[in-house]
Parts: C-alpha cells; structure tokens; sequence
C-alpha cells in the first residue's frame, strides 16, 4: 500500500482578548496559524439578585454567567477545543488577569495548552516576543481582584439596604465612592464655613534712570516678608513712602535650573489632559484606549498601529529601548546639548504597583504630526501630549536667568520687590511645559529682560497703588483636582480613579457645576448617615489601608481571606449597631412645598425628585399615591435661584434658575428687559461614540425626551433611546434600551444582538412615571421614587 505523503492541516493557535479593536489590531501581527478574538471584558461575574459571596464559608465567591454571553461562550468553548494552544490575552492588570482565569474556568480550558501572555504596547515586535514567552495565570493578581470584587460586593449589598430605609428607596452604596463623595461633600462644608479675610497689598511704578518702566511689589523690612493684614498696618508703610523716590538696594542675579517632568502615568494624564485640553476623565481614558488599541495609519506606516503604551499605570519606569529612542530623536532634530550627561531615570513611589511602564508612544518614528491625518482631532490633541510629555522628560534641564531686586525709599525701613527671569536655555522647554496649578505671586515671572540696574540706583516714583482684596474660599474639586487627591492619599488605583468620579455623579451624589464637582443634597444626607453609622467606610485613611491591604495580597504576603475576615469584623458590628440605632423611617431632608392641593386627600403636595426631573407628589404616600406635574396650572410656588458663575450671553447679566411650564430653565436675570434663555440639560453618564463628549438629555418640539451629544452642532449624535454605558458582547458597539420597551439592543444592525430586561423594574416603573408627567397627566409612583 502507497505511503501517505498529505499532511495533517494544522489547527490554527487561539489568542482571546478582551477588545475586539485590540483583537483586530493584534490579528494583524500575526500569521495564517492564529486566530484572533475578543470575550468583550468579563464572560463572568456573581449575581445580581442574590449576595453571591459565602461569607461563612472562607468568602467562597459563586461566579455565573453573565447574561447574554451564552453565545459567545459556547463559541469560545469551540474554538479552543479545536486550538493547538490557547493564548489569553487579556490586559496587563489585576482586571485582566481576572478574566484570563474566568475564560480558563467557564471554557473548561486544557490547562496543558494554555498560556498566559501580556503586553504594554500594541506593536507587532512586543506581541510577537509576548507569544514566545508566555507564562501562566498568576493567582496573586487574581487573588487581589477577587478580594477588591467581594468586598465591593459586600459594602454595597449590606449598605443599600439601610440607605432605603434611612435615605431614599434605590439607592446603591459603594466602598471608594463614598469615601469620594465625603471628600467632595467636606471641601463644600469647608467653602461654606470660610470666613473671607482682608488683606493689602501696595504696587509701585518706579522708572529707572534710563527711562524704563518696571513694577515693584511691598514685599517687607531687613528681617523678613510681611503681610499687610491691616489698614492701619498699611497705612503705616504708605505714609513712610509717599512723595519719595526709591533706591536700588540689592541686586541678586542667580542661574536656576528647571528640571523637566516624569512621563505621564495614569493620574498626571489625566490632570493635564483635562487642564491642558478641557477633556473630562472618562473622556481621556477612553481616548487613550484607542491609542492604545491601535489605530489605522495606512499601508506606509503599517497598517493598523498601537500607538501608545498601556494607559493604567502608576509606575515612571521607561525601557531601556524607549530611553535609546527617545536620545536618538533628541541628538537627531535638536543636538546635543539638549540630551543629559545621563540618560534621565525617575522614580516610582514606594506604593506603586511598578507592573508596567508609565504612559509614553509606543514607536517614536511616529511623530504626532506626521500621523496626524489618521487621528480623529481628539485622538491626535492626546497623543501630541503623550508625545512631548515623554520627549521632554528625557531632556536637558532648562536653564533660567533670575533677577530680584529690593527697592527702598530714604528713612523707611520697608523693602519692594521686584523679581523676573529669562530663559537662557531651554532645554526641554523646547518641546513642553507643564500646566500650574496656583501660580505663587511671589515667584520670579518670566519676562523680557529686565533693566539693568546697579546698586544706590534711584529709580522715580510713578505711581504708589494700595488695594485691598479678601482671600478666598478653597476651590472646589474639578476631576482633575480629586484624582490628584485620590493619588496622593492612596485611596484608589489608576484603574478605578475614571470609575469613581463616573459612578458618584451617576447615582446623584454629585453633580457637575462647570468643571468642578459639586454635593447634591442626596449626597450630603447619606455622607451625613455614613459618619455617623459606617464611619470606616468614608475615611480616607482606612480606605487607603484597604488599598495598601490589596496591594499585599498581589505580592502574596497575605490571603483574601485575612483580608476580608479583618474588614467583616469591624464591618458587621456597624451594620448591627446600624439596624438597631438608625432610624427607621427616612431621614428628615429639606422638603419642598408647593401650593397645589392633593385631590385624592387634601394634603399640601411636595417636591420629590424622578428620573426626568422634579415633580409633585403626595406626602402621604405610601397611603396615598396621587402625582402631577410640578408646574400644573395650579400655583405653585415659584421659586428663582440664582446660578453661580454663569453669564447671559445677549447682555452679561447674571442667570437665574426659574420654574417653567416644562420644568425648571436658565434665564436672565433682567428678565423682561432681557428674555435670553436656556435649557437645563441633564448628562447621563455615558460618552458621546462620536466624539468623546458627555452625552445630555434633552426634549424636541413636541417635548418628547431625546439624547444628545453636549458638542451638537460639532457633533450630530443623537437617540430617540437611551445610550447605556456598555457595549454590545457580539461586536463592541454601543447598546441602547428601547423606548417604553423591556429590551436592550445593539447600535449597530447587521449585528442584531437584543437582551431582554426584566418588566417592571423600579427604572421601567419610575420612565412611566415621568412619561405620565411629561404628558401633563397623574402617575402612581413606585416607592423607588416615593422615599
């Protein structure tokens, strides 16, 4: 019998990934002999209904799947059967690792064929050396995610409970964002218990002996600064130096270096991108995982091209193959007095997780203005930042000129100041500078170069300016300002910090007033109940612990279990003390009258507030169930509220919030005289798939709610149906939930992915609701609005 000589078709190597952009860029890089796919995130996660964890059983978490991945999963199943290898590539982090062990269990993975395998950068070398160096799972990551999974758990299905009761029925609690939202509700008490001081300062206009102008500023005597808190105080120095001319009576002349800043990890990107290009950080994140997914550069640069490193970072550790790139760019386009002695190294706070390398590009061959085409504007402003910020960092310090000069007037023991510098070289300044937070008005100001004066100069005096000012109350936080708290004091990691701002804002804690971040009463009432009750759960130090705690199971020097077992103790005695001492009807919050009168019981109707907005309802409720529209025919009480920080745009009165027919709207407050208006829009916590703006409810001509992008006309994104904050499990793309129906549907048609929600639910009771109130008709409302 004739000897074979077919051979047997090789099956094709299976690597699964959580991105399907990813996937697609990673397919790319690869041969004929792997094929490429994507779980889109978590394939499993505990139930919703139930708690899910076995607290009495060691915390044995009960893991299901998530519904609606039916499909993918038993795709997946197939797939590997058929694999010579399987490769889970999910993200680099304690997130992905999760996943990659989740696939392994809900595949039924052969643990002979599997292999782990991670990489910083999406590019075609550091995947290719990622698959001849894989590992396997580590459980110390896992170990730590599960931990962070359960105890979030735990704090939010013990806690939401006692809200119901004691706050307001629907409402979810969670461990980091309610020490978040105390951070934001303690900054606003601080604002509203600052008492503003006076204070003076006095400017000179003096001209030197050739004729030049310059400014000087009371800075204090030969011992040292002094603040002129007083009016007498200052008075005192005006009438010592009124009518005369000054002296120069020093001169320091000093060369400074300015040494540039480290590279971007999670939470200075997120700082600078939102200082420097207005992005908010939900926004930027997202932006940076485009980047960092790949981006089609065209066939002469490759093709589909990741363009920066992994964006969840809090490590400064740059590879010695970025360090040698970068020298060569800088000898190559600006010489070499603008590279160090030493190639630049910084250091990595001792807290740090250090798993992967901070936030730079992946290849420097491709410049921001060179692949500028292929980039959407957003796209193109981050990677432009990435770009330089990293650049700069491996460059020359800068070196700066520094003048100060003291003036005095004859017979006055006071000395003014006046003080400049001028670039000399500038190093990395060349390519970038970083943003300032509060410019210190005693600091040198970078100027032209200042007149060259020589000690015993007299210089005229021009003008002597007193003013007197008051300080000011702390800044609210901005996005960008609590994400440096948060890095600062520890209490969240760079994967979680976008999550937290994302979610408080979301549940009604806090709202966005401008850029800054504002309570809501809501928020303020449960951070109220939280210190008094839970005072762990919303300290910033134990929350920092807890972090620290998590830490140290991923080094593995210690156990999930030590950890959850320590933090139940505490725990469980303040839920205890909890049920037995808080009470147990809600608490008493500010109650809203209006003038409209109960039909069903004659009660005097109040304020509540719904999905849509405000609206009336009986204070009698459970008993009695009666709402209406807050702005019924009958009188209400119209109540104007003033808007912090915002201007009519026709005349720059001040705007007021006013009471409408359709609920509440901007509006000048020199109304008759002046009718310009706006709407309240109310953002939804979901980012525009367009452009990365903030997505805003509004209503059409006919009243009827609809979704909009805040960039319109920019940007032309809209829904008659609510854009939710997940994407399809199939094909990625954005999910929508129908209007008035009881299912979830993909964006995008040809994908034809649908889910069914469950009828009835507290959200589905609470849109009639507000549809009925809309519609200018009654509603009975579920206690998820009542309470």
């Amino acid at each position: 019998m004739a000897k074979s000589t077919a051979k047997k078709k090789a099956t094709a190597n299976l690597v699964i990934m959580e991105s399907p952009s990813k996937a697609n860029t990673v397919k790319g890089y690869l041969g004929s002999g792997y094929r490429v796919v994507a779980s889109n995130g978590h394939i499993r996660d505990l139930p919703k209904s139930t708690l899910g964890v076995d607290i009495e059983n060691h915390f044995q978490a009960r893991y299901i799947n998530i519904r609606g991945k039916g499909p993918l999963i038993r795709e997946l199943k197939k797939e590997a059967k058929a694999a010579d290898r399987v490769y889970l590539a999910t993200d680099p982090d304690r997130e992905g690792e999760a996943i990659a062990w989740h696939l392994s269990a809900a595949l039924d993975l052969d643990e002979n064929k599997t292999r782990r395998i991670t990489f910083n950068e999406v590019t075609k070398h550091v995947v290719r050396d990622a698959i001849k160096h894989p590992r396997a799972i580590d459980m110390n990551l896992v170990n730590s995610q599960q931990a962070r999974r359960i105890l979030d758990r735990i704090v939010g299905y013990k806690l939401s409970p006692f809200l119901w009761k004691t706050v307001k029925s629907g409402l979810s609690a969670g461990r980091v964002q309610s020490a978040a939202t105390r951070v934001i509700v303690d900054r606003e008490n601080e604002i509203r218990a600052f008492v503003p001081e006076e204070y003076f300062t006095i400017e000179l206009t003096l001209e030197d002996p050739h004729g030049k102008v310059l400014h000087a500023r009371f800075w204090g005597d030969q011992n040292g600064k002094i603040a002129l808190k007083e009016k007498t105080q200052t008075d005192q120095v005006l009438q010592s130096v009124t009518g005369k001319d000054f002296t120069v009576s020093s001169m320091k002349k000093t060369v400074k270096q300015k040494h540039p800043t480290p590279p971007f990890i999670t939470s200075t990107l997120q700082q600078e991108a939102s200082k420097k290009l207005g992005f908010q950080s939900q926004r930027i994140m997202k932006i940076a995982q485009e980047l960092y997914e790949g981006i089609n550069l065209g066939e002469e640069n490759g093709g589909v091209q990741g363009l920066i490193t992994y964006m969840r970072t809090d490590s400064l550790r740059i590879s010695e193959e970025a360090q040698t790139a970068a020298k060569a760019l800088i000898l190559s386009q600006y010489g070499e007095q603008y590279y160090p002695a030493q190639p630049r190294v910084y250091k990595t706070k001792s807290n740090a997780q250090d798993a992967h390398e901070a936030i730079r590009p992946a290849n420097l061959k491709f410049s921001p203005e060179q692949i500028k085409k292929y980039l959407s504007s957003e796209q193109y402003k981050l990677y432009r930042l990435i770009w330089n910020r990293f650049v700069a960092s491996q460059m020359a310090s800068a070196q700066l000129n520094t003048v100060t000069v003291d003036f005095q007037a004859p017979n006055s023991p006071y000395l003014f100041r006046s003080s400049g510098y001028v670039v000399a070289f500038k190093g990395y300044m060349a390519v970038y500078e970083e943003s300032e937070d509060e410019p210190d008005e005693d600091a040198p100001q970078k100027s032209t170069k200042l007149p060259d004066l020589k000690e015993g100069e007299v210089c005229r005096t021009v003008t002597v300016d007193p003013q007197s000012h008051f300080t000011e109350p702390p800044a609210r936080y901005t996005e960008a300002s609590l994400i440096k708290f948060f890095e600062e004091k520890g209490i969240a990691r760079p994967s979680t910090y976008t999550p937290i701002i994302t979610t408080i804002i979301a549940r009604g804690y806090v709202v966005r007033d401008g850029k800054s971040l504002r309570p809501t009463e809501l928020g303020e009432v449960t951070n109220k109940l939280m210190l008094e009750y839970f005072p762990d759960i919303v300290d910033e130090t134990f929350t920092a612990h807890m972090e620290d705690q998590l830490d140290d199971i991923e080094k593995g020097q210690t156990t999930p279990e030590q950890v959850l077992t320590d933090f139940y103790k505490g725990f469980e005695t303040d839920l205890e003390n909890a049920e037995k001492h808080a009470p147990h009807e809600t608490v008493e919050t500010p109650v809203e009258q209006t003038d409209l009168i109960c039909e069903k019981c004659g009660s005097r109707m109040v304020v509540k507030n719904g999905r849509y907005g405000k609206f009336a309802a009986c204070p009698n409720y459970p008993t009695c169930k009666n709402t209406k529209p807050l702005n019924a025919p009958e009188n209400t009480v119209q109540t104007i509220t003033p808007v912090e920080g915002m201007k009519c745009e026709l005349c720059g009165g001040n705007m007021v919030l006013r009471p409408g027919k359709y609920g509440n709207f901007y509006a000048c407050e020199h109304y008759p005289q002046c009718r310009y208006t706006r709407q309240v829009y109310k953002e939804i916590g979901v980012t525009c798939p367009k452009c990365g703006g903030q997505l805003i409810q509004k209503r059409g001509r006919n009243r009827m709610v609809f979704y909009s992008c805040e960039n319109y006309p920019k940007c032309d994104f809209s829904s008659w149906d609510l854009p939710l904050n997940e994407t399809c499990p199939n094909c990625g793309k954005m999910l929508f939930r129908k209007k008035g129906k009881n299912y979830i549907y993909c964006a995008d048609k040809a994908c034809g992915y649908k889910r069914e929600i469950a009828p009835n639910t507290d959200e589905d009771l609470i849109d009639t609701a507000n549809e009925k109130i809309e519609n200018g008709k009654k509603a009975d409302i579920d206690i998820a609005t009542q309470a």
